[in-house]
């Protein structure tokens, strides 16, 4: 099978990279793999071999419908769009000029009222989806609370949607040593809660900085580590300023060694207005981190059947809090702070619930079947 793929991400073009490294894996399951990374600018780029059966290129966004006529003599079997939105829209019209199956990925749940408030770009992206998905062939999304969105539209009923979640290396994490103690780097908290993401508006990052403000007036000793970077983090940390939080805040700049983080953690915190999955959830889940999360993502009301892509993260085995609701993320935060007993169980739980989540060859197997439509 010759597949092409398009992508917005840019870490796929850097060498070595986790992005890179995880398409030259999808490359071995198909005979030739050609990946086109969407690009702003004018500054197409040739193709270039990161695998033996793996190419990498980027096109400019406007001039990438033609990609048809670039591939049209490698007879593409299949096309796989890692959005329903523009890459989708790409992948669309180079189905229909290749004559090719088209798969639509969703990452992110697009159907959530807090996508469609993001911004105008948004709600044209959620009209952009709807008229896109019933015209794939197949269509594959990361966790079960999209598909379960997807199906409460009429429209989608007929399409085979398959329930493929991120891949989270979890014996890796949970093997890995420990090169970076929180306590010791940051001697002055005697209580560590850990964020790791993009500094963006839908990570609402914001309202852990109001939740924070709540928990210091009692728990002056209590410390907030935010990891990522992104266009909102001058925002967010004039707002820790202007909170008078900035001996409670660190920001650190993003890293792929996230491990000892949420090792030495005494919590991991998720504060984010929508997720399509959550792959930071698992991560902090296989290091044993005790999780509070807003109900998004990969987040479940209850235990589900993880064979079937089902939510890992629950009320049983984590504190789930209504999205927006600092109060109630405040609450949940004391609640572990105070409660050592509790931190304890939900560290075993939540580490039991991804036990069986790291089969990296199964998974690929997996990834494989999807492209069989």
């Amino acid at each position: 099978m010759k597949v092409l793929m398009f992508s917005t991400d840019k870490s796929v073009l850097e060498k070595d990279s986790l992005a890179q490294k995880r398409l030259v894996e999808y490359g071995t399951l198909a005979e030739k793999l050609f990946i086109v990374v969407l690009s702003k600018k004018k500054n197409n780029n040739q193709p270039v071999a990161i695998s033996q059966n793996t190419t990498v290129c980027s096109a400019w966004f406007w001039s990438a419908w033609n990609s048809g006529k670039k591939f049209k003599n490698q007879n593409i079997d299949l096309i796989t769009s890692q959005d329903p939105f523009e890459t989708g829209l790409i992948g669309y019209l180079a189905a229909c000029r290749l004559k090719a199956k088209l798969q639509l990925q969703i990452h992110t749940d697009f159907l959530s009222p807090y996508f469609i408030k993001g911004s105008f770009k948004n709600r044209i992206r959620v009209w952009l989806a709807k008229f896109l998905l019933p015209k794939a062939d197949s269509i594959r999304v990361v966790s079960q609370r999209i598909k379960r969105s997807l199906l409460t539209i009429q429209q989608f009923n007929n399409i085979t949607i398959s329930v493929l979640p991120i891949f989270v290396d979890v014996q890796k994490i949970q093997s890995a040593p420990v090169t970076v103690d929180l306590h010791k780097k940051y001697p002055q908290f005697d209580f560590i809660i850990l964020m790791a993401s993009r500094l963006t508006r839908e990570k609402n990052i914001s309202l852990a900085i109001t939740a924070m403000s709540k928990v210091v007036k009692t728990n002056s000793k209590v410390g907030l580590i935010i990891i990522g970077d992104g266009p909102e983090k001058d925002g967010l940390q004039l707002a820790t300023i202007n909170s008078q939080l900035s001996t409670s805040i660190i920001f650190e700049l993003w890293t792929d060694s996230l491990a000892s983080y949420y090792k030495t953690a005494d919590a991991f915190l998720n504060s984010s207005n929508y997720e399509g999955y959550g792959r930071t959830l698992i991560e902090a889940a296989s290091a044993g981190c005790p999780i509070i999360t807003t109900n998004v993502g990969v987040v479940g009301l209850a235990r589900r059947s993880l064979g079937e892509g089902g939510e890992a993260i629950n009320k049983d085995n984590s504190l789930v809090v209504p999205v927006g609701d600092a109060a109630a993320l405040a609450a949940s935060m004391m609640k572990l702070i105070e409660n050592k007993s509790l931190r304890q169980a939900l560290s075993l739980k939540v580490k039991d619930a991804v036990a069986n989540l790291g089969n990296k060859e199964a998974y690929l197997e997996k990834y494989k079947q999807s492209w069989q439509v």
